[in-house]
């Protein structure tokens, strides 16, 4: 009998489940999309029991499939979108609000108040992070602060508070247990990223108790398992880790300087930095990649808030195409965007700008643009960014980078990808396999339940697809590269009053 992998792939704008064999190949997959909200300027929200529903739905989706049970299933990873904070009754397993996604702004302004103060400066210093809306602890101190039910439910000791990864265990559980790993608890501006435990000095300033938060685990190990009442069988949860530290384990990053691009809702690039976390100058985060027994990898990420949103909001919004597919015909149909750029800033800039108050802008627009150059533009700013990133990274960690995995959805797109190693200047290596976020939440519960024995077994699955090289002159990108600065330029501080 095969040994199969169950990962949970709990994402911003969808819910997955993927099956996979010993050999790392996936034998089923099934997706459910749920909604994001937007109340105000700025905020983002959803529902918790949407993120719940459509998870549990796929996986009983994907075990029929496969003709399978979950009995048939070794062990359970996941991986989740990071920084969304849930609050809910530990007594009811009921959500307390909505969920905070992490693109919501709605805390910039008390996290300019901790900057003005100059506590940025500790929260620096013990987390890794820049003190930023993005992270999770200025969204739970706004949970405490303007919800009447949780701030009571905290008074009496019933509260529980995490990041999506600790609301999928509680719910798989049945409420027998509250936990995190490592790199999705370095996400929360809480945690001591060297002591590896929650910081009382942060948790104090921002009144959070310590006794909602979740317990701290490796991200290999095992968490808890599935609740027999609910779902039949008693499966061990044995990994779990933030979506983008997953992706650089499912490319087999292992080793010191190893870089991944992923392209998903955001953009995010992580190099692996091996036991030693490196600060980051140039405001890049120093945070954790994953541990592995007693083994903390440790990484530098920069983090673009709007990347496969953007071409989401073209097609949904915008009706410019009917199918993301279609983009990279699209694009390839004009030579150039003729002095087009777009600066998706939809909810701010993220590294290494961190400007909250940035606001998305198009540029350069004349009578014949067409939604061909839209398209093309908009292709051209993940490139952009994830330039601003890696010349980032490169200058703090003193590492010189010859080439880039990427993966994500629009890693498919051929277009993306040459552009991308055009204005990188470095190889862009796309894997056989892009969905290398959930299989990295399965490698970490198979190695945790003995179904691989170690990470070289692991790295022997990964296959590349295609390798992407320079292929355009260097005045012609330094040319780029100026009109996209210019372009972040104005939109910089848009949205401050």
């Amino acid at each position: 009998m095969a040994k199969i992998i169950m990962a949970l792939d709990q994402g911003t704008t969808s819910s997955r489940t993927i099956l996979y064999n010993e050999r790392g190949e996936a034998i089923a997959m099934a997706g459910e999309e749920f909604p994001c909200q937007f109340p105000h300027s700025g905020w983002v929200e959803q529902e918790a029991d949407d993120i719940w529903r459509t998870q549990k739905k796929t996986m009983e989706k994907a075990l029929k499939k496969a003709n399978l049970t979950l009995g048939d299933v070794e062990a359970i990873g996941i991986t989740n979108q990071r920084e969304t904070v849930i609050a809910w009754n530990a007594e009811t397993g009921k959500p307390v609000g909505k969920a905070i996604v992490w693109q919501c702004r709605r805390t910039a302004d008390y996290c300019d108040q901790l900057k003005a103060e100059g506590f940025d400066k500790t929260i620096r210093e013990k987390t890794g992070l820049v003190t930023d809306a993005y992270f999770s602890g200025s969204k739970i101190r706004w949970i405490l602060r303007n919800n009447t039910e949780a701030r009571e439910l905290a008074n009496q000791g019933k509260l529980k508070i995490g990041t999506v990864d600790s609301w999928l265990i509680w719910k798989l559980t049945d409420g027998k247990v509250h936990a995190t790993d490592v790199s999705n608890a370095s996400r929360t501006m809480l945690f001591n990223i060297y002591e590896l435990k929650w910081e009382p000095e942060i948790l104090e300033k921002l009144a959070i108790p310590e006794d909602a938060l979740p317990e701290v685990k490796p991200s290999s190990g095992l968490f808890g398992k599935t609740d027999k009442g609910i779902f039949g069988h008693e499966v061990p949860i044995a990994g779990v880790a933030g979506d983008q530290q997953a992706a650089l384990f499912g490319q087999a990053g292992y080793e010191k300087g190893m870089t991944k691009i992923t392209y998903g809702t955001g953009c995010f690039m992580v190099m692996n930095t091996g036991a030693e976390p490196i600060p980051s100058p140039s405001g890049l985060l120093t945070t954790i990649a994953w541990q592995v027994g007693d083994q903390v990898t440790y990484a530098i990420e920069g983090s673009v808030f709007i990347a496969g949103a953007l071409m989401q909001w073209m097609r949904d919004d915008l009706n410019l195409f009917p199918d993301v597919d279609m983009t990279q015909d699209m694009a390839t149909a004009i030579e150039s965007t003729e002095g087009l750029y777009i600066v998706p800033a939809f909810v701010g800039l993220g590294a290494p700008y961190w400007d909250p108050y940035a606001r998305g802008i198009i540029v350069g627009i004349t009578r014949a643009t067409t939604k061909n150059h839209m398209v093309r533009a908009g292709l051209q700013s993940m490139a952009f960014q994830a330039n601003d990133l890696l010349t980032a990274m490169v200058k703090d960690s003193g590492i010189k980078i010859k080439i880039v995995k990427v993966d994500g959805g629009a890693s498919a797109n051929d277009y993306l990808c040459q552009f991308q190693a055009d204005i990188l200047g470095v190889d862009v290596s796309r894997p056989r396999n892009v969905e290398t976020t959930a299989m990295g939440a399965a490698y970490l519960a198979g190695l945790a339940v003995g179904v691989w024995q170690d990470t070289d077994q692991i790295k022997s699955f990964w296959k590349e697809d295609r390798r992407f090289r320079l292929n355009q002159s260097q005045e012609k990108v330094d040319k780029c590269l100026q009109g996209w600065q210019r372009a972040v330029e104005r939109a910089k501080g848009w949205a401050r009053e």
